[in-house]
């Protein structure tokens, strides 16, 4: 007997197989043929990478002029951004502010410059925000003024100040989302397990994502009146969500509005959150108490109902102090998520809607389709990235995002690459 299990694809049967039990023996050869399909299409890769510009000293962010893609501005973590101009790059940095900024000290120092954003009128005003730790260990958010391609760094004006209690879990994200709103990454504080128990804490802004407004007063920040805790005693109301322990790296779809954060993990496990568009704010995703989808520690027995669940996790199996030295760690997934993005440019028409992610340890990258809340059809992308850096393996800090929505990686080591099509 021959029974078609997908198209052009036949098996024959042995004839005395029959009722219920030929229905379970033909599931389960299309479960496995299925899943073979499935491991197949994950080695397909539909990627790979052309240099843009090397020689930068521990780059932690790459993106584009606001209104010319091919002018790519290169965030170093010392203090300094600098601009390439088809693929030269420029003497004269766009901002310096060494002077202010802690200077990274060692390998995976988690202080300094840690993000870059353009005002989306930023032809009109020329205003540009950063979030940094500056030399006495308190996170700054603040704006400054750009004058063509140089900013004078006396036009800072600071908008948030806050102490960190340790050196590591600073965040670093800040984005504006399509609301016209900026959206700011903390961690939880640092140390190990959070300690302060900051994350479930809604009265500080250590663990969570926050929204605020800045450009009703040019002088102080102002709260959106539709963020989540808005009018709320004993609540920081800048909170947009909570429960994360390092949100390195987020991003918003540029044609959906969902929010991507890239949730770096404790012990076990590294985790994707989402916010959709359309249910901006109010999230818990659950750290400490939860660590990806299991309790935090996992003998523990936790209640996960108050939590919203990751999309996504992979096993955190790779040695963080192996990696600072250089030690390559074959079969590994990784230790330290890098968020991405969803790619909307129109030059991959192939990956147009998968969101690319990856893992600083290991430089291995992954996409997915995001639909109906999951994380679908994954591919590993690893293989011909490598291949095509030239490489063995690489730190991979950041994503970023041109103004026509095609990508960058950020190779800490020094070097920035565009995504292109295989």
């Amino acid at each position: 007997m021959l029974i078609e299990i997908s198209h052009y694809i036949y098996i024959q049967f042995p004839t005395q197989i029959k009722g219920n039990e030929l229905l379970r023996f033909i599931k389960k050869i299309h479960t496995l043929f299925l899943l073979g399909i499935i491991f197949i299409s994950g080695l397909v890769s539909q990627i790979q990478t052309r240099k843009i510009a090397d020689g930068f000293d521990k780059p932690i962010y790459a993106v584009s002029h606001p209104t010319d893609h091919k002018m790519i501005f290169v965030v170093e973590q010392k203090g300094v951004v600098r601009i390439v101009i088809d693929k030269t790059v420029l003497k004269l940095p766009f901002l310096d502010i060494q002077d202010r900024v802690h200077y990274p000290l060692f390998p995976g120092d988690e202080m300094g410059l840690l993000g870059f954003a353009f005002h989306p009128d930023y032809s009109v005003n020329g205003y540009c925000f950063v979030n940094y730790v500056n030399k006495n260990d308190y996170s700054i958010i603040s704006r400054f003024k750009a004058d063509n391609l140089t900013i004078n760094p006396n036009s800072e004006k600071i908008f948030l100040k806050m102490k960190q209690p340790y050196s590591n879990h600073n965040g670093g994200s800040i984005t504006f989302g399509l609301d016209g709103f900026l959206y700011i990454g903390f961690g939880d504080g640092g140390s190990a397990g959070d300690p302060e128990n900051n994350a479930q804490n809604l009265n500080n802004f250590l663990g969570k994502i926050l929204r605020i407004d800045v450009d009703t007063n040019l002088e102080k920040y102002t709260i959106p009146q539709n963020n989540p805790f808005t009018g709320k005693k004993n609540v920081k109301e800048e909170i947009l969500c909570y429960g994360l322990r390092n949100p390195w790296r987020f991003s918003f779809d540029l044609l959906t509005g969902d929010l991507f954060i890239g949730d770096v993990g404790q012990n076990n496990w590294e985790e994707i959150d989402v916010i959709p568009g359309n249910k901006m704010g109010g999230q818990n995703f659950g750290w400490n108490i939860m660590e990806g989808f299991h309790c935090y520690p996992e003998e523990n027995d936790c209640n996960k109902t108050n939590f919203i669940e990751p999309i996504w996790e992979y096993p955190n199996n790779a040695n963080y102090l192996k990696t600072l030295v250089g030690i390559k760690q074959n079969k590994m997934d990784g230790c330290s998520i890098t968020g991405g993005y969803v790619y909307r440019g129109n030059k991959i028409p192939e990956f147009y809607g998968r969101y690319i992610f990856g893992d600083y340890c290991t430089g291995k990258v992954w996409s997915f389709v995001y639909k109906n809340g999951e994380a679908k059809d994954i591919k590993n992308h690893t293989h011909d990235i490598l291949n095509s850096m030239n490489k063995n393996s690489f730190y991979l800090s950041s994503f970023g995002e041109t103004i026509d929505g095609e990508l960058l990686i950020v190779n800490y080591s020094g070097e920035i690459y565009l995504i292109i099509s295989l």
